[in-house]
């Protein structure tokens, strides 16, 4: 069939936008066809989704379905950061990947102060990914039998999940909550450097067949939101998903004049009239000022799940002045990321990646304590603008053209 006759059929309703690789002659055709095909019937022109380099056919793979194309977003570059850290220690480049004007040069400005302060020190609290199902019952009676299951069998379902998968790790099965006849087992596994979300979602459900066979009990969703994956949420402030990760840093008294243009004292009523009392008032999960932008960016450029970002924006920013100098730290109880796996090895991601020098495998808990240097680098700044007074100024100057 050729190019326009397969795009005829597409307008027609013949062929469906996923079996255009059946009637095309390579991955390459086919795309273009599907774009063409969206040229025609939305009348216009997308010659700058066509133009890009990184390797359509492996994305096409996994990491995309029915692919027309790619989009573009301006990287940026962040540094020298300093960090003292357990796995990330030395100075560290940044990519940032945004289309917010200032947020580049913010993160630049933290970088600095960090930096000529002696260094940010990062610290890994906790590392773990969840899949919590949920599980009909007949009875209250009965789901209390199911919870007392996978808390006797805990030896034995380790075993099974582990059975299917070379890296993950069966923690625990904790909380296991009730809710009438429900059941909400959240699985707690390691997963080494993958974010882990289709290796736990596979060995749990390999769990759950040995249940369904003994208990006979009716699985409702393999996700059953008490994961709790892609939202912010309480259970995962207290509990952690992903990395739990931690960094401070003093800023005597003189750099946060020179560079921040401001006081220790001025920061630290920033952060509690805003980043507290602001965020306790607007009922907020997220107790700062906005952790979401240096994850989006970090995400962006270095191909993360961008859905994560929500998790990672809930955490807690603190500031104390102690003789004059500033004690700063962020806190971010839900991080979940990868050196491998899912968009982690598309060519521009691994290039990001490879800068600040963690693609693949060994390298994902250094890349933590770069993401939570990087977000104590832009809540620093953000923060020291508010109380100089700076930020319309800087969005005038820097956000528009």
């Amino acid at each position: 069939m050729n190019y326009d006759g397969i795009i005829e059929k597409l307008k027609n309703g013949e062929i469906k936008l996923y079996e255009v690789e059946k009637y095309s002659s390579s991955n390459q055709e086919a795309i273009d066809i599907r774009r063409k095909f969206v040229e025609d019937v939305s009348s216009s022109k997308l010659d700058k989704i066509a133009d890009y380099t990184i390797d359509m056919e492996t994305a096409s793979k996994k990491n995309i379905e029915n692919p027309i194309g790619t989009i573009q977003i301006p990287v940026g570059i962040a540094g020298p950061l300093k960090i003292n850290g357990d796995y990330a220690n030395g100075e560290f480049y940044v990519p940032l990947a945004t289309s917010e004007g200032a947020l580049v040069a913010s993160v630049n400005r933290g970088c600095s102060t960090i930096t000529e302060a002696g260094g940010v020190t990062t610290k890994i609290i906790d590392d773990k990914m969840t899949r919590a199902p949920v599980i009909k019952t007949k009875s209250v009676s009965e789901a209390i039998e199911v919870k007392k299951w996978f808390e006797d069998k805990f030896q034995k379902l380790k075993k099974i999940a582990e059975s299917t998968t070379n890296h993950g790790k069966l923690l625990k099965i904790d909380p296991i909550l009730i809710v009438g006849n429900y059941v909400y087992p959240r699985f707690v596994y390691s997963t080494g450097d993958s974010m882990g979300m289709n290796m736990v979602t596979i060995a749990t459900e390999k769990i759950l067949d040995l249940l369904f066979n003994e208990k006979g009990v009716h699985l409702i969703a393999l996700s059953g939101n008490v994961c709790a994956d892609k939202k912010p949420s309480g259970i995962n402030i207290i509990e952690g998903r992903g990395k739990t990760v931690s960094a401070d840093v003093i800023v005597p008294a003189g750099i946060v004049k020179n560079k921040l243009k401001t006081t220790a004292a001025a920061i630290v009523e920033v952060n509690i009239a805003k980043n507290l009392l602001g965020s306790a008032t607007a009922n907020s999960m997220g107790f700062n000022s906005h952790y979401a932008n240096m994850i989006g960016a970090l995400f962006l450029a270095t191909g993360q799940d961008p859905a994560h970002i929500s998790e990672g924006s809930i955490g807690i920013t603190t500031a104390e002045e102690i003789d004059g100098d500033l004690y700063f730290s962020v806190n971010m109880p839900d991080l979940p990321i990868a050196t491998v796996g899912g968009g982690t090895s598309l060519d521009t991601a691994n290039e990001c990646l490879n800068i600040l020098g963690v693609a693949g495998s060994g390298n994902v808990k250094k890349f933590a304590e770069i993401v939570i240097a990087t977000v104590l680098a832009g809540e620093l700044s953000l923060v020291g603008a508010l109380a100089a007074g700076h930020l319309a100024r800087a969005h005038k100057d820097l956000g528009r053209a």
